[in-house]
């Protein structure tokens, strides 16, 4: 990386501010462009970074640009990430849901028992201090299916959590998932599948963490970290960002968790339910893409069905164009379908009106979805 000049189109996001990190402690030039400063600015102190509407590539730089712009000549996202992995040996997590805890519970034990280890999480980490981690040790990475940038991945050790199909406009069934990651899978030096729940003490919620805890055990194992070593250090690992992240708002209890497809969705309403036995449970919920909304519609109902009362915005598009007919009503009217009578709030602003009239003390307010909801604890937080 010495002597490079690179410039990241997208860099206040998830993965890109986090090869943008480990590319800079590597030795490289960083700088990059985005349209608004979002939370993983703070860990790019040093950068230099524009703020515009449109993209900015600057002359004299190369170019690494986010699967969001597709337009702009560069090098793309998954390209880099494949240079960045075939550094170091690498464990690799991929699968539809956890990949990201799984990662950071990994690169967590392997810092607290000494093994140095580089990182690279979608989510922010507090106990790791970051998303990115720069040690001398097994590079960490969560991998990524919706644009197929994990099976580009060479790995030491492959850990793959569990398999369902959650993007409709990439994979055409779940067979096609199936068999795309049996394909990456073979060519690894170390599976790690199908691994039973972990029984110990820990200090996360929930079936999905208790699943996360044993694929991270058992990777750590293929990793030279025994089962006797690795536990006691996880049974403190306290989670990532937006993964049943607690807050405490004067008399508001609210988690805030990027529960997304109706796995997660039901998975974490069963967790609140774990740790907050008795609690009457309000759900904030924004779909999200409107592929997935379309396909999982009634699944997605099913899953919020499981709490108090539910309140639903429209959808957080992302990557997507709007499709005809396709709003957050359709989940609205799924829950209806199923005798559930749910509210119906396009804004996440005035989803949060909606939980502030129908709270009481007591309640537990959970916030679910991978969009703009990520601002609506800083708007509860708000008197």
């Amino acid at each position: 990386m010495k002597g490079r000049k690179l410039w990241f189109v997208g860099i206040g996001g998830a993965g890109l501010s986090a090869y943008a990190q480990l590319a800079h402690a590597w030795g490289a030039t960083v700088g990059g462009w985005d349209r608004v400063r979002t939370p993983y600015f703070a860990a790019l102190d040093g950068m230099d970074v524009e703020i515009s509407p449109e993209p900015v590539v600057r002359d004299g730089w190369e170019a690494v640009v986010s699967s969001a712009y597709a337009s702009v000549p560069g090098v793309r996202r998954a390209e880099f990430l494949r240079e960045l992995v075939s550094a170091r040996p690498a464990i690799v997590v991929a699968g539809t849901h956890g990949k990201g805890t799984t990662a950071a519970m990994i690169a967590f034990v392997l810092r607290e028992t000494g093994r140095d280890p580089a990182w690279l999480i979608g989510a922010p980490v507090p106990q790791l201090g970051s998303n990115a981690g720069f040690g001398s040790g097994y590079l960490v990475v969560e991998g990524d299916e919706s644009d197929r940038s994990v099976f580009a991945l060479p790995a030491e050790v492959a850990v793959l959590t569990n398999l369902e199909l959650d993007h409709h406009t990439e994979f055409a069934s779940t067979a096609e998932l199936v068999a795309e990651f049996d394909t990456w899978l073979a060519r690894a030096g170390t599976v790690v599948r199908d691994e039973p729940p972990f029984d110990g003490a820990l200090a996360v919620p929930g079936e999905l963490n208790r699943l996360n805890a044993g694929s991270a055990l058992a990777a750590l194992a293929a990793a030279g970290v025994s089962r006797e070593e690795a536990a006691p250090v996880l049974a403190r690992f306290t989670g990532t960002g937006r993964r049943f992240e607690l807050h405490q708002l004067g008399d508001l209890v609210v988690v805030d968790d990027y529960g997304h497809h109706p796995t997660e969705v039901a998975r974490t309403i069963a967790a609140a339910r774990e740790r907050f036995p008795g609690a009457t449970l309000r759900v904030l919920f924004q779909p999200h893409l409107y592929s997935r909304t379309r396909h999982l519609a009634w699944e997605l109902a099913e899953a919020l069905g499981a709490a108090d009362d539910v309140t639903v915005t429209d959808i957080y598009g992302a990557r997507e164009q709007p499709a005809p007919g396709v709003t957050g009503k359709l989940v609205v009217d799924a829950l209806s379908d199923r005798g559930v009578l749910a509210g119906w709030t396009p804004s996440v602003e005035s989803g949060v009106e909606r939980l502030r009239r129908r709270h009481t003390p007591g309640d537990v307010l959970l916030l679910l979805g991978a969009g703009d909801i990520d601002g609506a604890v800083g708007l509860l937080g708000v008197a």
